[in-house]
């Protein structure tokens, strides 16, 4: 068993990283100290104001580990690499910002190209962002690789060997295509370099560059290429002029604010390239303490820049960092130069961080608004439910339907939604088996036995996969009295106790009430619990409706002419593009269905004895 009192004692006075686990072996906690022995004991005191987050998480520790390191700074970033490797329950979190797109420059290929990539590695590449909107990292890639030549293409192109042809993007002016030796390495390298520029934020060797080529194009009477050159000037100067403050001290820094409430905050950043303003990101904190906005501050900062290739020379920040110094060595050292984090109080800078607060502000009311409109369409939807039913829980609902053509091409749906919501890799379809004609009730047993055994032939054997393995927690059924006794006579067979509820419709085919229990529950037709029963009928009637179409629409592809024996696809091609239709192959000779390359004499006699019959 752990011993506190003795382990405490053993800290020594040294940096380093402490590791908090639970009973089960789970890291709770990761964190740095510049002095181990005075930051570890600190969390084993009483009444030392730590707050009701930090006090939850004490409770459950079980035992604690550490590693020394030489200097604060080492502790800094192996605090941030094991955060990261280990997402800590109780770690002020950045929400994983490989959801967020970045823009790629392969400067480790011998001819770069730009890439939009959700995934930062050690590669030797370039990589700018995040940005929080996909289309407008496409829209920017696209207009460099317009502006700048770059190449496209998934070869791999060296100048050493070269292609035979290019590409159609090179004949449509698109690509300067290295892979062909149009252009020079050292040529097409300064372009790459004007693109490393450009997503730096530097536009204005850019638009004058193309703006005196336009010119010169007009004045040898180039037309064609000066209005080339000035659509290209023109998407340039728009993009420059969506910078919305400028500052005449033409520096790079990044302004941060955050807004906390819960456990939850948003921190918006404010990038200023070359003193434009070029836009605005968000990013949302979990675990965090609303109490301790500088601790909060340190961890973004840390985890943030600890994934991200460019860093400014200066960050403008709403609350100081508790180890400030030690994060501006650290970004230094990244960057390769001084960099300052300053909380400014007065003036230009103090009224930046103002606005990225508020931004911030708005932004996490906003978010809370849609989780709670979410939530009511969910998971309180799913609550109402239970609570109509008198049910413990309906975590899983399972809804059954069947389609067919009088008769023809009988086919099944099964449709989940876990927690109020469709769980599309769990839907399954059944093709109807043992059933022939228009008998609903005997098609919809046969698809819930099939159904329900194999979740028991999975549970019983776990080699067994099949996604059937979970079984509901509740069995809606597209009708009423009559498809839940179905389904009630199934359950009673394999000896499962599963609640089972119809969704009843009226004589317009539109949901109007639950089928539970020998009665029709009534409900309350403009509750969420009532919209998400209607969603999830609508579901499963789509669902299944799509399949058996899917299986009518290939049956009717079937020809007359696969009948004939010796004829197949390939042949009742050739056939068909021979003569057009069916009626000419009929009035066709011998002779002429012989003359056909894929035709033999053979398959020309049988053609010509089906047709005669």
């Amino acid at each position: 068993m752990f011993d506190f009192d003795r382990e405490l004692k053993k800290l020594p006075h040294c940096p380093g990283v402490y590791i908090m686990h639970d009973k089960d072996d789970v890291i709770l906690y990761v964190g740095k100290a510049k002095n181990l022995y005075n930051r570890v004991r600190s969390y084993f005191r009483e009444n030392i104001g730590r707050g009701v987050f930090i006090d939850q998480m004490v409770r459950q520790i079980a035992y604690f580990e550490y590693i020394v390191t030489d200097t604060e700074l080492e502790a800094l970033v192996l605090e941030n690499n094991l955060i990261k490797e280990h997402l800590p329950k109780y770690n002020t979190l950045l929400r994983d910002d490989k959801t967020y797109p970045f823009i790629k420059v392969t400067v480790n290929e011998e001819f770069p190209r730009l890439l939009i990539t959700r995934n930062v590695k050690k590669d030797n590449a370039r990589y700018f962002g995040p940005y929080s909107s996909s289309q407008a990292v496409k829209d920017t890639i696209d207009l460099l690789n317009r502006v700048f030549g770059l190449r496209t293409c998934n070869r791999a192109v060296s100048s050493q060997k070269l292609e035979k042809r290019s590409c159609l993007n090179q004949h449509i002016g698109k690509c300067s295509a290295p892979c062909v030796g149009a252009v020079t390495k050292e040529t097409y390298n300064e372009a790459v370099g004007k693109t490393l520029d450009f997503l730096n934020g530097k536009h204005k060797a850019i638009t004058e560059e193309l703006y005196d080529k336009m010119k010169k194009a007009s004045d040898e009477m180039e037309f064609e290429e000066a209005a080339r050159y000035r659509d290209l000037y023109n998407s340039v100067k728009s993009v420059a002029q969506k910078q919305k403050i400028t500052d005449s001290g033409k520096e790079d820094k990044d302004i941060i604010a955050l807004y906390a409430e819960g456990h939850e905050a948003v921190v918006v950043v404010f990038f200023e390239r070359d003193g434009k303003i070029l836009g605005r990101e968000h990013y949302y904190m979990t675990n965090v303490s609303p109490d301790k906005c500088s601790e909060l501050m340190g961890d973004f900062i840390k985890q943030f820049y600890g994934g991200t290739s460019f860093i400014p020379g200066e960050l403008l920040v709403q609350y100081e960092p508790e180890d400030r110094e030690v994060i501006e060595n650290w970004l230094s050292d990244k960057r390769s130069a001084k960099v300052n984090v300053t909380t400014p109080k007065i003036g230009k800078k103090e009224k930046l961080i103002l606005m990225a607060e508020a931004n911030a502000k708005v932004i996490l009311s906003l978010d809370r608004e849609k989780i709670k409109r979410e939530e009511a369409r969910t998971t309180g939807a799913v609550s109402e439910i239970c609570e109509l039913l008198g049910l413990e829980c309906a975590d899983r609902m399972e809804a059954f339907d069947i389609s067919n053509t009088s008769g023809f091409e009988n086919v099944g749906s099964m449709v989940v939604f876990e927690k109020g919501r469709p769980k599309r890799s769990d839907y399954r379809k059944f093709k109807i088996k043992t059933v022939s004609g228009a008998d609903d009730y005997a098609s919809m047993k046969e698809v819930l036995t099939r159904r329900l055994k194999r979740g028991i032939e999975e549970n019983q054997n776990p080699e067994c996969e099949g996604g059937f393995s979970r079984l509901p927690d509740l069995i809606l059924m597209d009708g009423g009295r009559g498809q839940v006794n179905i389904a009630l006579e199934v359950l009673n067979e394999l000896k499962l106790s599963i609640p089972v509820c119809g969704m009843v419709k009226d004589d317009n085919h539109r949901t109007r009430g639950i089928y539970y229990n020998n009665v029709e529950v009534p409900i309350n037709t403009g509750s969420e619990g009532f919209k998400l029963v209607t969603r999830i009928q609508d579901e499963a009637h789509r669902f299944a409706i799509e399949y058996h179409r899917s299986l009518r629409q290939k049956s009717q592809v079937k020809s007359v002419l696969d009948d004939i024996p010796g004829v197949g696809p390939a042949r009742r091609k050739a056939l068909m593009k021979a003569f057009g239709s069916i009626d000419e192959i009929k009035k066709a000779s011998l002779e002429e269905l012989s003359a056909i390359g894929k035709i033999d004499q053979r398959c020309a006699e049988a053609i010509v004895t089906f047709f005669s019959e």
